[in-house]
């Protein structure tokens, strides 16, 4: 086989690109078979001590001398020869431990170390993502609190509705990211150990191992399922566990794609206005031929990546869907790819997002302009109901102010001019005895209903608790730097 580079060969941009060095290693072959004989070690000390002569510590010791000793070379070569992954590795690691040969996989199947050691790397990844929300949500609120009191327009439709205050709408996204939260931390608290279950997941061949001694059998299960750091195991399985595991871990995941996307496209839309803009390098370049352009490239990024995962979620929910009796394999290169690709694509997400919620600049002169374009419109009533209590006709005033709304906003579309409503109100003779309450009545922070307490109360209620349950993982340190 003629020798590759990286730059010869493809690779993937999620572990180029967008990836955590940290989230790449959980997928790597070195982690994977790193803890294939991690397994095979819990399984021979496990076997051991519940009486098995056949195993020495002699044995074990050699085992755990190479555990993460990887002789890759030789793997690949009695691969291409056996046509068995877990074989190859079985020989090469036997190759290395001459004296443990004997007793390594003893009475396992494949699925012993495939399924249980992807349960591991998706509890890890689980994990890994878990702690990067908690550094969203905590970034977040820091912002939602600065600007709670900030009256912006706000949008339904993408046309202007009543004001409310950014740091509600900040809360908005803190919203979502706290569902997502809630659904991970409740995915890794239910995920279970695959254990040691045998070939159709009877446990014939251990319960032959030991005898018939059915006890031991169930013992070696959770044996092997503490040493590997599970409380748990799933107590019944086909050869593998449940594919529908890795579908609705996949589909957790598919929600802070939904939850980024959202939050991607707001933040493009507000660059747009001008009224926020994310984190923009001193020598970054927006356009190679406009100069000027500072485009929301990291938000665009985030948009991308979570199309791909909201598309990919689908592979895992067909692999459950397709699975025939106590297992297939045509799940097996489906899930070498949808898997590991879903945990990247998300780490490169929230490391973005996290990066774009730490850093994004707030422009309040434009957010008060936009603001002012659109707020004597949207007081018209308010202003009718106080020249009634102040004895006018509502009939009457009701039409002087459609008459100068509708001129008002002519001027501004047909002309240009600036919203000067008010002005024609305030002119008119109709509405003189309100006149010295118009500039009361058109005060934005009087608009915004309960936007600011409702900011308060969310942190109190719901914010501060989590920050202080999680405030362990409160540490910018675990979002590395961002690959622009």
């Amino acid at each position: 086989m003629p020798s590759t580079t990286p730059y010869t060969t493809y690779q993937s941009p999620l572990s180029e690109r967008y990836a955590s060095k940290e989230m790449c290693s959980l997928f790597s072959d070195q982690y994977k078979f790193s803890t294939w004989r991690r397994l095979w070690i819990a399984l021979a000390e496990a076997q051991q001590e519940l009486g098995l002569q056949a195993i020495t510590q002699e044995q074990i010791g050699e085992m755990r001398h190479f555990q993460d000793s990887i002789n890759f070379d030789a793997a690949r070569a009695y691969e291409k020869k056996l046509r068995h992954d877990v074989m190859s590795h079985i020989h090469a690691y036997g190759d290395q431990c001459p004296k443990a040969k004997p007793i390594i996989h003893l009475g396992a199947t494949s699925a012993y170390v495939q399924d249980n050691t992807e349960l591991i790397q998706m509890r890890e990844g689980l994990r890994i993502i878990f702690a990067k929300l908690v550094n969203i949500v905590g970034a977040l609120s820091s912002q939602a609190m600065k600007y709670k009191d900030l009256a912006t327009l706000s949008f339904t439709h993408f046309q202007p509705a009543q004001p409310t205050t950014l740091g509600k709408r900040i809360c908005l996204w803190i919203q979502d990211y706290l569902l997502d939260i809630e659904e991970v931390d409740l995915r890794i608290a239910g995920l279970r150990f695959h254990g040691v279950k045998g070939t159709t997941g009877t446990q014939a061949s251990f319960l032959s191992l030991f005898h018939n001694d059915a006890e031991k059998v169930k013992q070696l299960d959770e044996l092997v399922t503490k040493k590997m750091g599970f409380d748990k195991y799933y107590p019944v399985t086909g050869q593998t566990y449940s594919r529908k595991v890795d579908s609705q871990i996949v589909f957790s995941l598919a929600g802070i794609a939904q939850s980024s996307q959202k939050f991607s496209n707001d933040m493009r839309l507000l660059q747009h206005l001008k009224e926020v803009e994310e984190p923009f390098e001193e020598e970054q370049i927006g356009s190679s031929a406009m100069a000027y352009k500072r485009n929301p490239m990291r938000s665009e990024r985030v948009a991308a990546l979570a199309r791909y995962v909201l598309c990919n979620c689908l592979n895992p929910a067909f692999t459950a869907a397709s699975q025939w009796f106590e297992r297939t394999l045509d799940d097996s290169a489906n899930k070498r790819i949808a898997v590991p690709e879903t945990f990247l694509a998300i780490d490169g997400i929230v490391n973005i997002v996290f990066n774009v919620v730490s850093g994004f600049s707030v422009y309040p002169q434009v957010i008060s302009r936009h603001l002012a374009d659109e707020l004597p419109f949207m007081i018209t009533e308010n202003i009718l109901m106080e020249a009634v209590n102040a004895g006018g006709d509502r009939q009457a005033l009701h039409e002087g102010i459609r008459r100068h709304a509708m001129e008002a906003a002519r001027a501004m579309k047909e002309e240009g001019k600036n919203n000067d409503l008010l002005e024609r109100i305030e002119r008119d003779p109709s509405f003189s005895r309100i006149k010295s309450r118009l500039k009361i009545i058109a005060e934005p922070k009087s608009l915004v209903g309960r936007a600011p307490q409702q900011v308060e109360e969310f942190m109190q209620q719901s914010i501060n608790p989590l920050l202080k349950r999680f405030g362990h993982l409160l540490d910018k340190k675990c979002i590395p730097a961002l690959h622009v």
